[in-house]
């Protein structure tokens, strides 16, 4: 047996040894040991390695030649949430919980969300049509497994996390952390921008945001801001009346503010005026951030949000974007802090900023809200507020491990990857943006050299990130290949590709299903609410067959494998939630990916088609093929290092053992 098979043994005794020293008062606080970890969301190792090549990037150059450069290995599926998870609690899949960006519930076949869970409700107070909660609801963290962090905090270690992914709301430690990816927007949303037109877009149903059709009246706009459903309201629905024999419906309306634009008739400039703000935008121009609050109870209870505005248009047709509304950090409703006050502590020395998971608005791009231009000026405001904060993390940073996050490199490779790459379906030229993910590396590059200033032999520097990219050129409706397949039935073969959540499948004849960005589901007896297959060998049957047909699938357009890699998860990964991820993940080829229509089990008219969106560049694919970078000021051990052996690394920097159910080793060894 290797030396990996036996190391939850070897660290039980670790652990073990270790609490035995700390009870007799050696190791503890760190002695003066410093660590940072500088996450990259997003960076590529083939990419990083050519523009060093190129030099482009001088602070990643010499980082490379003092210190050490490896590829660094990412999850299978290679996406986020999966990825920081490891790295997080140094486990596969099995052990953290997280598969996907979607889960699903085999009872009612819907989309669960994979960052946080809204705990049961308890005791609440009926008065009329208001109901007043007075236990319960709490949020929490669906993520499982203890985090790195918490085990520094155990060892008297300071830490500080700032926009950790997948820490959602934040682990309670004796450090801080400020939550990062999974993170909702004012109103629960994964970032649900506003837009205002009196010209309606071509496809406004299709439009994930608050799409109001508003009118120029006496050169005036009046329009709403939309906040959560009201938390202790309910309104009648429908038309039941309200008589004894009569079944009511009630739902939680949404809390708005007013607002309106006073257009100046001749010159292109607007005047928007909300609640006490005044400001005056010129076309093309954004404002400061602007504190909005939404009366719960007027006068008792109420919740604060913070929003920017675009004025995009003023004539002919009026547009007007206004960002997702934010959870406000200097008085948030919501836990995105630990400790809680830390939050406003951040607001005094940073004034407002985003706190939503990722900021930059690639649905209004999608969408076509932006033009690519307004998308790049939108993410450059982000990348701008990071890296004020990073100052102020670098200046007063002293003692422990700091970690600090940047969402710019993935969101920018996502979004403009089509701009640079010719061969690319959606490539248009435009020379700013054809630059675009250059630039944003050259960004990191001098981010990296502000943190090397203050780099003394007592500081440890790791720079990782959780997966690399790839070109998305076509997408796979893993769904329609089940059907072609024989593997999925459908109740009314004429109506294929016209619902989604599986309406028209037909379960007492469907095998396999196809759900989430990476997953596939046999529809198992027992376990599925409509499940036909057996478990146990005939599961095991239809797994086989599933690889071996998924393998041999053939684009007939190139001659190319669309899929190259095919995990059965229940061979791979081990831990407590191995049933809660899919039977199968799946790793698409370079230049492949799900398609839109498939996460939530929508078929399409072809199996291959091309993307026809701007998010042009991904990462779901086989993991071999999208390794992140690490680099480090120590020496890189192993020869090919993964997620989970950086886990072991941090911890291993103050002397802390990992768990026994870490599954790495550690990479980073003190020159």
């Amino acid at each position: 047996m290797t030396l990996r098979a036996h190391l939850p043994a070897v660290r039980a005794a670790i652990a073990l040894f270790a609490v035995i020293l700390g009870a007799a008062g050696c190791g503890g606080g760190g002695g003066g040991k410093k660590v940072i970890v500088l996450g990259i969301d997003g960076m590529d190792h083939g990419m990083l390695e050519a523009f060093i090549a190129e030099g482009r990037l001088p602070n990643f150059a010499r980082l490379a030649e003092e210190g050490d450069f490896s590829p660094l290995e990412t999850t299978m599926p290679p996406l986020s949430p999966v990825a920081w998870s490891t790295f997080i609690t140094g486990m596969d899949p099995g052990g953290h919980g997280v598969f996907d960006f979607l889960h699903r519930d085999p009872e009612t076949m819907q989309p669960v969300e994979p960052f946080y869970t809204i705990g049961p409700e308890g005791f609440s107070l009926e008065l009329g049509a208001w109901t007043l909660p007075l236990t319960g609801g709490d949020v929490e963290l669906y993520r499982r497994g203890q985090a790195w962090w918490e085990l520094l905090d155990a060892a008297g270690i300071e830490t500080t996390i700032f926009r950790m992914p997948v820490n959602y709301p934040p682990v309670d430690t004796g450090g801080r952390s400020f939550a990062g990816m999974g993170t909702p927007d004012f109103i629960g949303g994964h970032g649900t921008y506003s837009f205002y037109t009196d010209f309606p877009p071509d496809d406004m149903a299709a439009m994930t945001g608050y799409v109001e059709i508003v009118e120029v009246v006496n050169d005036r706009v009046e329009a709403q801001l939309h906040g959560p459903p009201h938390p202790f309201k309910q309104e009648p629905v429908g038309s039941g009346g309200f008589s004894v024999s009569d079944e009511v419906e009630y739902e939680n309306p949404d809390l708005v503010v007013d607002f309106e634009v006073l257009v100046d008739p001749d010159a292109p400039v607007a005047k928007i005026v909300v609640q006490d703000t005044e400001l005056v935008l010129n076309e093309g121009e954004w404002s400061d951030w602007v504190r909005v609050d939404f009366d719960a109870i007027p006068y008792v209870f109420s919740f604060s949000a913070v929003g920017r505005f675009y004025l995009q248009e003023v004539r002919p047709d009026f547009k007007l974007y206004v960002t997702p509304l934010q959870i406000n950090p200097e008085d948030p409703h919501a836990p995105i802090s630990n400790p809680a006050s830390w939050s406003t502590d951040l607001h005094d020395e940073l004034g407002p900023f985003y706190t939503q998971e990722l900021p930059e608005d690639t649905k209004a791009f999608s969408e076509g809200v932006f033009s690519g231009r307004e998308f790049w000026d939108q993410s450059q405001f982000v990348f701008g507020e990071r890296r004020r904060a990073l100052e102020y993390f670098v200046d007063t940073f002293e003692e422990g491990l700091l970690f600090f996050y940047f969402s710019s490199v993935d969101q920018g490779s996502h979004m403009l990857y089509h701009y640079a790459d010719t061969e690319h379906p959606m490539h248009e030229p435009d020379e700013l943006l054809r630059n675009g993910i250059r630039t944003l590396y050259e960004e990191m590059d001098e981010a990296l050299g502000r943190v090397l200033e203050v780099v003394d032999d007592d500081t440890t520097l790791i720079v990782m990130s959780d997966h690399g990219f790839a070109p998305f050129y076509w997408g796979v409706n893993l769904n329609t290949w089940l059907y072609e397949q024989g593997y999925l039935a459908l109740k009314d073969p004429s109506q294929k590709g016209r619902y989604p959540l599986f309406v028209n499948v037909d379960w007492s004849q469907t095998r396999a299903y196809a759900f989430g960005v990476g997953g596939l589901y046999v529809n198992q007896r027992g376990r599925d609410r409509d499940g036909i297959v057996e478990p146990g060998a005939e599961t095991a049957r239809l797994l086989d067959d599933l690889e071996r047909d998924l393998l041999a699938m053939v684009d007939e357009r190139t001659g190319a494998n669309p899929i190259s890699l095919v995990y059965q998860t229940a061979e791979r990964f081990n831990g407590p939630y191995l049933d809660q991820g899919p039977d199968i993940i799946v790793g698409y080829n370079r230049g492949y990916r799900y398609s839109w229509e498939s996460p939530l089990g929508q078929l399409s008219d072809e199996i291959i088609a091309d993307n026809d969106d701007e998010w042009s560049g991904d990462h779901l694919n086989d993991y071999r093929l999208v390794p992140g970078v690490l680099l480090t000021n120590q020496r890189i051990s192993l020869d090919s290092p993964a997620l989970h052996d950086l886990t072991v690394a941090v911890l291993d920097e103050f002397g802390v053992a990992p768990l026994p159910e870490m599954i790495g080793e550690d990479t980073i060894e003190a020159r």
